[in-house]
């Protein structure tokens, strides 16, 4: 579901630019919540301290995170750029978790960890033309692979136990708060109406802001993070598969060796057993 997040991306951001797609996206998140919650109804957070680390958790993961990476498409950065860059998050993740989150890793996870990075680039070597890197794009990606790190970090510290469906209402809605300012003083919110705009945004919310990020929380919840950030290196994969099903745009030999260096890496750093210490308790 997140790698076939690109494609609808690449689809909705001809009709509309960065922050009045995500603007649009997130208030039509809340339509399609609004009858769930009134048959469902959700637990609501419990306190102001509940409230606001379910909406700074939303803020980084979908302002921050999608604001970022949108604009760096929009601004020209080129695909294989942007998916390297966002593809470093398990590293940087690892990085953090073991610094100051305690977490142990294995020797063979560390190792996952990088082969599978280097997968990545192999599996997106032909889309990376740093011809196309300007400072302002560099800066949007990079500051979207911080806040997709920080958000997952964050949520799993701050507010671990949260009820999905709360959190998504919640997210949303506070992540449109600070977009469609921006929407109607940087864009003018400027929209040129298609069904392809309107099928990418009922795709994007339905499979990738609900599903795939509840997936994500849910995996987080349960697993280490490094671990289930790990698999954040097959989005990459699964767009090369969709391109390929949808435009017939063929992958390379290049790209099919990388995608065999993925997997490895991915399934070195979920599978390995944690590591303990030969001074360590049995």
């Amino acid at each position: 579901m997140w790698g076939s997040g690109y494609v609808a991306t690449k689809v909705g951001l001809q009709y509309a630019p960065p922050f009045t797609f995500l603007t649009l996206r997130f208030c039509f998140g809340l339509l399609c919540l609004a009858p769930v919650v009134a048959l469902w109804p959700p637990r609501w957070p419990q306190t102001r301290t509940e409230l606001g680390h379910v909406a700074v958790a939303g803020l980084l993961m979908h302002a921050v995170q999608l604001g970022a990476s949108h604009y760096a498409q929009y601004l020209g950065m080129s695909a294989g750029v942007t998916a390297l860059i966002i593809s470093s998050q398990p590293l940087l993740t690892a990085i953090i978790a073991s610094r100051w989150l305690h977490a142990r890793l294995a020797p063979g996870q560390w190792a996952g960890v990088f082969i599978g990075l280097a997968g990545v680039a192999l599996v997106v070597w032909h889309k990376i033309d740093i011809r196309e890197v300007t400072a302002g794009s560099l800066a949007a990606t990079l500051i979207a692979v911080c806040g997709v790190t920080a958000a997952t970090l964050y949520q799993r510290v701050f507010a671990p136990h949260t009820d999905l469906k709360a959190a998504a209402v919640i997210q949303f809605a506070a992540s449109a708060a600070v977009l469609a300012p921006l929407a109607m003083a940087v864009e003018g919110f400027t929209v040129h109406w298609d069904w392809q705009l309107v099928a990418a945004i009922a795709f994007l919310v339905i499979f990738a802001s609900i599903l795939a990020v509840s997936a994500l929380h849910v995996l987080m919840r349960h697993g280490e993070a490094t671990r289930v950030t790990s698999m954040m290196y097959l989005p990459p994969i699964f767009a090369v598969l969709l391109e390929l099903a949808l435009f017939h745009v063929v992958p390379s030999a290049l790209s099919l060796v990388g995608i065999g260096v993925t997997c490895t890496g991915v399934a070195m750093t979920v599978w390995t057993k944690p590591w303990k210490s030969p001074t360590s308790s049995s």
